[in-house]
């Protein structure tokens, strides 16, 4: 099937923004190879999913972590499989605590690289802990060891991204959502498919031809000094990726954090300045909406934040009370599907304020503190 998008050319002249825009384009290759390959993969998953006490943890490291965080919840609603996200960055430090032996494990790891560190050693220590262990490794570079050693291993499954996902620029932004659209079409084929799918393609590529060239950000210019992302569900693991994309891009210049609607009132609401911009990711279940549509009202009847934006799928007079932004008209979207629209905002929002703050988004740690693949760490083996 041909290709239905045209991603316009990058007015920053930067690879982060060359790969958000490319994410429909992508999205869709991949969910076609996964459907090229469907046999080959349920050759392999089907008799795991079959053992009763099998245990399916998603892991990476930093954004591909957050992968877990976000599709986690919803595959384990509608697979009934022990689904769980363990970061490696946990996994290698705390195996013990993670990793039973008495049950059958399917290690699913994220990476972009897959050479980070705990990534390498988070397979290596589930080898060791589980008897019965096995791994689906989804990662962008083929050259690199998770792959490699994926390819190479009788327990293992490789799934390969299109090369252009193996991101260049500093933050991950087209390999994040193609490894998720790619992981739920693995395991809910019937729901995420590539021709399914090409609803939210085309619904996020409306989002970034309407924004045109960016220069308008996405929330306007105010001089804020700190960002609040919140979400429901797997919404918060996507309120919690849209937060480090801040902090990677401005490298700390904008201080961004994340929560629950519900759990912002419990403390953290305590950050909140006449300097904060807070954006709520409104969900399409009609049972958490409302939990979400009250905190954005609540917040809004403070009056101590700059501005409080909800971005949502759906009006309402809540929402359509303050400032907002509507989601591109399309069927209805399941919250699994929004994180797609949802992140699309966030990735140009950070790089709009990477520019603003006057960093360069590609290399936005000038003092190289912080580097595309983590350096400086130092596995160490299992004593017990």
């Amino acid at each position: 099937m041909p290709e239905i998008y045209t991603p316009a050319p990058a007015a920053t002249g930067t690879w982060t923004e060359e790969e958000i825009r490319q994410q429909p384009n992508s999205w869709i290759r991949s969910l076609n190879n996964i459907a090229s390959i469907r046999s080959d993969i349920d050759g392999f998953l089907e008799p795991l999913l079959y053992k009763h006490d099998l245990r399916i943890v998603l892991t990476g490291a930093g954004t591909s972590a957050f992968i877990g965080e976000i599709v986690a919840p919803w595959l384990a609603s509608h697979t009934g499989q022990n689904i769980s996200a363990v970061p490696t960055t946990d996994l290698v430090t705390n195996p013990m605590d993670y990793l039973n032996p008495a049950h059958p494990l399917l290690l699913v790891s994220f990476a972009r690289s897959g050479n980070s560190p705990e990534s390498v050693a988070a397979v290596e220590l589930a080898n060791q802990f589980v008897p019965e262990c096995y791994h689906l490794s989804i990662t962008c570079n083929e050259a690199g060891s998770l792959y490699k050693n994926a390819v190479n291993s009788d327990n293992a499954f490789a799934l390969l991204m299109p090369a252009e996902t193996h991101d260049r620029g500093f933050a991950m932004t087209s390999s994040i959502t193609t490894m998720m659209a790619s992981c739920l079409a693995v395991f809910a084929p019937q729901v995420i498919n590539s021709e399914t799918f090409r609803d939210v393609a085309d619904r996020c590529q409306v989002i970034l031809t309407s924004l045109g060239n960016f220069s308008h950000g996405v929330f306007g210019h105010d001089a804020w000094k700190r960002i609040v992302y919140l979400g429901s569900g797997g919404l918060q693991g996507v309120a919690r990726e849209s937060a480090l994309k801040v902090l990677e891009l401005t490298a700390g210049k904008l201080a961004a954090f994340y929560d629950s609607p519900t759990g912002f009132r419990h403390g953290p609401k305590s950050l909140v300045d006449s300097e904060t911009l807070i954006v709520v990711y409104i969900s399409s279940h009609p049972y958490t909406r409302q939990y979400d549509l009250d905190l954005l009202a609540e917040l809004r009847r403070d009056r101590q934040a700059m501005r409080v934006v909800a971005i949502a799928a759906e009006t309402d007079a809540i929402i359509e009370a303050g400032p907002h932004i509507l989601l591109p008209p399309a069927r209805h979207f399941i919250d699994m599907e929004l994180a797609f629209c949802f992140l699309t905002y966030a990735q140009i929002f950070a790089l709009t304020q990477s520019i603003h703050v006057g960093n360069t988004p590609d290399t936005p740690s000038a003092n190289g503190t912080v580097n595309r693949v983590v350096q400086g760490v130092v596995i160490h083996p299992w004593l017990a």
